[in-house]
């Protein structure tokens, strides 16, 4: 072996073979967040383990003398069972009518919001607003102050017209639940994409405009695909948050008129059926699908961060 091609691989022991002062100084840097990795493990991973192995037992909180072993059985009911099945169908259906609505919107308002006017600032910390309200507060206010048959406020608004006055909830309840979370999800939609056309390259709309592309042809060809990113992003998250939504289909309908979604079928499963074994396997299933959606999602802020360091 000659001294050409020593060199670098005595360079590259030097490299991996640190000494142990720097190790125990690497440790020492990351002793104070020792504790907070404790207690996120105990507080989510543990309780999560725990949800996994009940899962696999027929157990039932009633009779507690009675579970036994049972595999996959749980999770062949969830897939199985009408009532089940049609709770994973009502999950999909919300989770997608209400992020494409919402992306549509806040593509809209951001729209908007990108152009500069007088209050601006105000109109949006407006628009924002509704994202920041608390959900059971939300669906509480549109249960009671809009869909209320007697006192609401689409009512009074008909009245005034002369027009029906129909009772919201019993004649449309999933579009009831997926106005209330439209809504509330709008505002966050809006914020991702209003960040994504502030990041356009305006010296390359000012060329297309100087080139006599008009406003559509600039949104068509410019502005819809360099807002793709985003528009993924933000159908990824919010599809994560709706699939997982509780408190809206509990407070508008308690679940009833054929909106009992999955996260309201684990609720009803473990609390009033006290099927512990059951509600745990659905548990499950809904945060697998989350970890795909998850999965997706961080792909795509991956892909953002790495675009935006490239432009710098």
């Amino acid at each position: 072996m000659t001294a050409t091609t020593t060199a670098p691989l005595a360079a590259t022991a030097t490299r991996t073979a640190r000494p142990p002062s720097d190790r125990l100084r690497a440790w020492a840097t990351r002793a104070p967040l020792l504790p907070a990795l404790v207690f996120m493990i105990v507080v989510t991973q543990l309780p999560f383990v725990a949800t996994l192995v009940i899962s696999f037992f027929d157990w039932n909180a009633l009779y507690p003398k009675a579970r036994h072993f049972t595999g996959v059985d749980n999770y062949h009911e969830v897939l199985t069972d009408a009532d089940l099945r049609h709770s994973v169908w009502t999950t999909i259906l919300l989770t997608v009518a209400v992020v494409l609505a919402s992306l549509v919107l806040g593509l809209l308002l951001a729209l908007l919001l990108d152009r500069r006017f007088r209050g601006r600032g105000f109109v949006r910390t407006l628009l924002i607003a509704p994202f920041l309200v608390v959900p059971v507060a939300a669906a509480l206010l549109w249960k009671h102050v809009l869909y209320n048959p007697e006192y609401g406020l689409l009512n009074g608004l008909l009245h005034y017209v002369g027009g029906p006055q129909p009772d919201w909830i019993s004649n449309t309840p999933l579009l009831a639940v997926e106005a209330s979370l439209v809504w509330q999800w709008t505002p966050f939609m809006m914020l991702i994409l209003l960040a994504g056309l502030q990041s356009r390259d305006h010296q390359q709309i000012e060329a297309a405009k100087v080139d006599g592309a008009n406003d559509w042809q600039i949104f068509r060809h410019l502005t819809l695909p360099h807002l793709r990113r985003y528009l993924e992003l933000g159908a990824l998250l919010g599809s994560i948050y709706i699939v997982q939504n509780f408190d809206a289909v509990f407070t508008i309908t308690s679940g009833g008129l054929g909106t009992a979604n999955l996260p309201y079928t684990v609720y009803q499963s473990f609390y009033q059926a006290h099927e512990n074994g059951l509600a745990s396997a659905a548990g499950v299933l809904v945060v697998i699908g989350s970890i795909v959606i998850a999965t997706f999602a961080l792909r795509v802020v991956s892909s953002l961060f790495r675009e935006e360091a490239s432009r710098a």
